[in-house]
């Protein structure tokens, strides 16, 4: 690395470091709004339980989403935002699951399905 790029990078650690401190105001500020959740799962027409089992998450989180307790993170977020975007890729990964889910039970018998 030459004496100028080592010079640059140094300026930028310390202009970091001065935002952080609140010393000096960010050049930009870039705000992510999440998914309306509840919309979300209005638009679905789905129940909280149904819904919460699509995603393959507990009730008491989409609760906690849906009541602004909880923000989602990481990969839910993504989840939720592809779900929004794109809901006929949720429900062509979905539904063939739930239709295999439904054979096994048929070729298992109802007795075989409780086990």
């Amino acid at each position: 690395m030459n004496e100028k790029m080592f010079e640059e990078l140094v300026a930028s650690v310390k202009e970091g470091g001065a935002i952080l401190r609140g010393e000096t105001p960010p050049a930009r500020i870039f705000v992510v709004d999440g998914p309306n959740i509840k919309r979300l799962r209005s638009n679905y027409k789905l129940s909280q339980n149904e819904f919460a089992a699509l995603l393959g998450i507990s009730v008491a989180t989409l609760r906690n989403w849906e009541q602004g307790r909880r923000e989602p993170e990481g990969p839910a977020r993504v989840l939720l935002q592809v779900a929004a975007r794109h809901p006929e890729a949720v429900w062509d990964v979905v539904r063939p699951a739930v239709q295999q889910d439904a054979k096994m039970v048929k070729k298992s018998g109802p007795d075989m399905a409780k086990t």
